[in-house]
Formats: structure tokens, sequence, C-alpha cells
């Protein structure tokens, strides 16, 4: 499957963007969908995941509250909605997929995107 992320940008602390990664080639309910995110010198890390049909969610602690993943099968997308976003969640953000069982490691995903760059200013 290719993923297409967008929606990123730059946003003062306290606002919200919502990021959207467009899914092609494969069915897209066959697929667990995560975000991830890597801000600059530190490792990628777990944002949110979702079940394939939608039923079940996860998020890192850190997000908890304020963002929220959500998923359209019928328009082969998924979304990260993000409000009262903070400076320290500055990063490029990744959608991946997985097509085995649901994972917070970043290395259990089998396709990713391009990534899209959230900046926070303070």
């Amino acid at each position: 499957v290719q993923l297409q992320a967008s929606g990123g940008g730059l946003v003062q602390a306290g606002g919200s963007l919502r990021l959207s990664c467009a899914a092609s080639g494969r069915t897209f309910s066959f697929f667990v969908m995560a975000w991830f995110r890597q801000a600059a010198g530190k490792e990628r890390e777990f944002v949110g995941g979702i079940s394939r049909y939608g039923g079940v969610t996860d998020y890192a602690d850190s997000v908890k509250g304020r963002f929220t993943i959500s998923r359209d099968n019928g328009k082969n997308t998924v979304y990260l909605q993000m409000i009262s976003l903070k400076p320290e969640d500055t990063a490029v953000y990744y959608c991946s997929a997985r097509r085995d069982m649901y994972s917070r490691n970043w290395s259990d995903y089998d396709f990713w995107g391009q990534g899209t760059q959230v900046t926070v200013s303070s």
C-alpha cells in the first residue's frame, strides 16, 4: 500500500491541526494504522493507533486527550486531529500501516508515508 500524508504546518501553541493520510494500492481495511513522530535529534515515537475498522484506538500518554485518530475506510484515509498543540509536539509526523496485529513498535510496521512537518511555536 502507498501512503501519502498531508496537513502539517506551522501553528501557535494552543492551536489545532488535522493530519490526513491517504492510502492506495491495497484494501485499506486490511491494515492496522498508526501515527508516529520524530523530532530533530530524537528517536521515532508512537503517537496513536487504530484498529482495522476503527473500533479501537490507542494513544501515547503525551497526547492523550489532545489528539484523536480516526479512519474512513470508504475514503482509504486515516486522520490525526490535534488540538491544544504544544511546542514539544513539533516533529515530522508519519503515518504507517501494518498487516498483522496492532503494535506500538514502529519497526513492526510494513508501510510508511513520507512524513509531514508539524511545527508549534511558543
